[in-house]
């Protein structure tokens, strides 16, 4: 597995930071955003640091296809069949943490974006 030390989600991922974890797979992992912008709001990250989703979409397509797959079990596992993914590439478009993700959004009136 590569990591970033310096990578805040490589360390929520090793267990140095805290976190509400919702799923603990061996190519991906997920746990819930801590400013959630509706009544689901979780993160699908891929264990590998890559900075952003085309990163990881060019050098992994399968764990690509696993953060969508992720998001799917967990908006079902928490009783929605409609959810949204969002991925922001860059920080113009709103990426603040610059490690792949996947921001599953689900219930009530959903933001166009996610940050």
């Amino acid at each position: 597995m590569t990591a970033d030390p310096d990578c805040l989600f490589c360390k929520i991922i090793a267990g140095a930071i805290p976190a509400q974890i919702v799923h603990d797979g061996e190519r991906t992992f997920a746990f819930r955003d801590i400013h959630p912008q509706a009544p689901l709001h979780v993160l699908v990250v891929p264990r590998d640091h890559a900075p952003n989703a085309a990163a990881t979409a060019e050098s992994d397509a399968t764990v690509f296809a696993e953060i969508a797959l992720t998001a799917r079990a967990i908006a079902a596992a928490e009783g929605y069949d409609d959810y949204r993914l969002v991925f922001n590439t860059g920080p113009g478009a709103g990426q603040t943490v610059f490690h792949t993700h996947a921001h599953v959004l689900a219930g009530g009136p959903l933001p166009m974006s996610a940050g």
